[in-house]
């Protein structure tokens, strides 16, 4: 299984319209992945490593697939469309990372 993350980089600036994003734009992503997305967490940062300290990002979104095969069959082709939509609710260029997600049990 793995994870795309999409990570919006706070700054100076920086705008983010969390309804539209929640409301809109996560549900055309997933209603265009269909069946081939297996899970979506939406975060919004909260803050950093210190107190008082702004959060590295305003937001980021987790898609879980089963493979990253079946993330570039389905994303790919729509790329363009979700990228059409950035402007409206952002000014910020996400950062995407993909990563493989790694069962760890910790004595439990």
């Amino acid at each position: 299984m793995i994870k795309v993350s999409v990570m919006y980089p706070n700054s100076p600036g920086a705008k983010f319209d969390t309804e539209y994003y929640k409301n809109t734009h996560l549900p055309m992503i997933a209603q265009t992945l269909g069946d081939a997305l297996k899970g979506l967490e939406f975060n919004l940062g909260l803050g950093g490593r210190v107190p008082s300290e702004p959060a590295p990002y305003i937001a980021l979104a987790h898609l879980t697939f089963d493979s990253l095969e079946s993330f570039q069959a389905t994303f790919g082709p729509n790329a363009k469309k979700f990228a059409a939509d950035v402007p409206n609710y952002t000014n910020v260029q996400g950062e995407i990372q993909i990563s493989e997600i790694v069962k760890y049990s910790y004595g439990v």
